[in-house]
């Protein structure tokens, strides 16, 4: 009788550890983010809730790419960060599914009219503003002046200078492409892009190679969002920022819950804890500077200053449609890409 207890404690006890490690569950996600951020969101989230994470960091582009070839069979739960005009395509193509989180109120209104024009199928996260990098240390030895506007990098002095990441790919780099339409119309940012051609060294796969290229002197000038390269800056590399003159563009991070996610409960707490002000607060530990949704986060102190910057009226819901979006991306293709530098 004392063996068969045993036994039947035995059973129960190994029922209850699997029932434990069943509740904890699993979560696959999508990260747009610098690696060392998405490694902070991984980390910070396995410890809170006991969820195995799986984490894959792609560019925007790539990550919307992977949810389109698997919609049949997704993959991949939840996308996090990563430029909104891609995650508001993937919402107009039903890519993803609507949820509502209660902490929804908590957010600037920027971020609540990203989740309304997405129909809930997104949520803004962050604000990260367009800018121009150089590295100052090589602008003095090659004796070029400080750019300052998008028509400075026309000069020709700086043939072979500038990097930007390829917008196919990149959500940094289609932001600077809606930019640009948005600021001078469709046909005058492709001629600007045309005489931009002769001066590009390196159209990037994703959009934080040009301000690591720059910060290493392997070009001098990037074209990136401030954030990034920031980023360079407070680590000790000679790179000065400056948002363009004329205006600029900027991007809404997004974070959606992918159509048939198959860990759809874990998605939705992931989704939560994304949210929260105490999670956003914490990405400057991750050197993340962007500006945090959650209007009780507190913004680092290194983020740019929008109150000080000229930005374009950006339009998410035309730039972030599927027809634009393949428009733009395939007249660049054309018309730049396949001219060469």
């Amino acid at each position: 009788m004392k063996r068969f207890l045993r036994h039947s404690v035995a059973i129960v006890l190994g029922l209850g550890v699997m029932s434990a490690a069943h509740a904890a569950g699993k979560l696959n996600v999508l990260c747009s983010a610098d690696l060392e951020w998405c490694q902070l969101m991984k980390a910070r989230f396995e410890k809170e809730s006991g969820i195995q994470v799986s984490m894959i960091r792609k560019s925007a582009g790539e990550s919307f790419a992977q949810i389109q070839a698997q919609a049949k069979n997704p993959q991949v739960d939840v996308w996090w960060a990563g430029s909104g005009d891609a995650h508001l395509q993937a919402a107009f193509e039903n890519l993803t599914q609507s949820y509502q989180s209660p902490l929804q109120s908590q957010l600037q209104p920027w971020a609540r009219v990203f989740a309304t024009v997405a129909q809930n199928r997104s949520v803004g996260i962050y604000q990260g503003v367009l800018g121009i990098g150089y590295n100052e240390n090589e602008l003095k030895q090659r004796n070029l002046p400080a750019p300052k506007c998008w028509k400075d990098l026309l000069n020709p002095a700086y043939k072979g200078e500038i990097q930007i990441a390829n917008p196919n790919s990149s959500g940094t780099s289609y932001v600077a492409l809606a930019t640009l339409v948005q600021l001078f119309g469709e046909d005058k940012a492709f001629a600007y892009m045309r005489s931009l051609n002769a001066n590009i060294s390196q159209y990037t796969d994703t959009g934080v190679a040009p301000g690591e290229a720059a910060s290493r002197g392997e070009s001098t000038v990037a074209i990136e969002f401030m954030h990034d390269l920031i980023k360079q800056k407070v680590a000790g590399f000679p790179i000065a920022v400056v948002p363009a003159c004329e205006g600029t563009g900027y991007e809404i991070g997004g974070m959606s819950i992918v159509a048939g996610a198959k860990n759809l409960d874990e998605a939705k707490r992931f989704y939560d804890f994304a949210l929260r002000a105490d999670t956003q607060t914490a990405a400057v530990d991750a050197k993340a500077y962007q500006i945090p949704s959650n209007a009780q986060a507190t913004v680092p102190p290194q983020a740019p200053n929008v109150a000080s910057i000229k930005l374009v009226n950006y339009d998410f819901a035309k730039y972030g449609s599927p027809q634009t979006r393949k428009h733009l991306l395939q007249r660049w293709t054309s018309e730049i890409y396949s001219h060469g530098n």
